[in-house]
């Protein structure tokens, strides 16, 4: 009887385990378009955010397809790709920083040198953004991402049509510290960067992240963002961020040919 007992046991266990490991391979398969498409409609968002277009109470599609273009730059040279050059895996509509850095034709590898953002591969190909206001570009929006303390940060950063000043910030995805490291998506520090001159009339780059506060009376306060209480580490992985995506590995090669354009326009 006792062992007829342990084996009905066992075998209730087991038939409850199996009908749990069922109904969770289920659910994740179910749920992962829906995951996928609460990703994608953040991302649009923080787009908007970034470019100063968000509004809670409106559609964030609608608004995003009237208000911003996209399009793909080849990193090395700042050109745009033509819709010829599109392929299945790159489009607009299927681009992903993820799986294009980690391709081995579509991404390439940082020498130690070259990748002070700390994220070891880049894609060869970038999506960037326009705000365009009456047919005017206004803002571009370019994705940037770099190695906080704990985790790889995503985000987006958008400047004014003059590629000197700094518009919005925003981060989409990242695994830093609540309450320290974390502060990056802090509404109040986030603001901090709208009106900061990322680039001075020589286009070389001056914006800095302090340890501390910005002294309001510096001559290079105008340049300057304060550091986040607590997350020194995170802040410099931010201001690295920064600095390579300005930089010749970065939109180096496509800011500089907007502002040629601009200059003979």
């Amino acid at each position: 009887m006792q062992s007829d007992s342990i084996q009905k046991t066992v075998g209730v266990a087991l038939a409850v385990c199996l009908v749990c490991s069922v109904l969770v391979s289920v659910s994740a398969v179910y749920l992962q378009s829906i995951q996928e498409e609460n990703k994608r409609l953040d991302k649009i968002k923080n787009i908007l955010m970034a470019g100063g277009l968000y509004d809670k109470k409106a559609d964030i599609q609608s608004v995003f397809k009237e208000k911003i273009t996209s399009a793909l730059i080849d990193l090395s040279t700042g050109d745009e790709l033509s819709e010829e050059q599109f392929t299945a895996k790159l489009s607009p509509e299927t681009f992903d920083i993820k799986e294009m850095a980690a391709d081995k034709v579509l991404g390439q590898a940082l020498g130690a040198e070259d990748d002070i953002a700390g994220i070891n591969r880049i894609p060869k190909n970038m999506l960037v953004y326009s705000v365009v206001e009456n047919g005017v570009i206004d803002k571009i929006i370019l994705p940037m991402h770099g190695k906080g303390l704990w985790s790889t940060m995503y985000g987006f950063v958008a400047m004014s049509n003059d590629l000197k000043t700094i518009k919005g910030l925003t981060f989409y995805e990242h695994g830093e510290t609540p309450g320290l490291g974390g502060e990056i998506e802090n509404p109040s520090w986030r603001a901090s960067w709208t009106g900061k001159l990322a680039f001075d009339d020589q286009a070389q780059l001056v914006l800095e992240i302090l340890k501390g506060k910005v002294n309001p009376a510096s001559a290079k306060a105008s340049s300057q963002i304060d550091g986040l209480a607590g997350a020194t580490l995170t802040t410099r992985g931010v201001e690295k961020m920064i600095k390579f995506w300005f930089g010749k590995n970065g939109y180096g090669p496509f800011l500089k040919k907007l502002r040629e354009a601009s200059s003979n326009g």
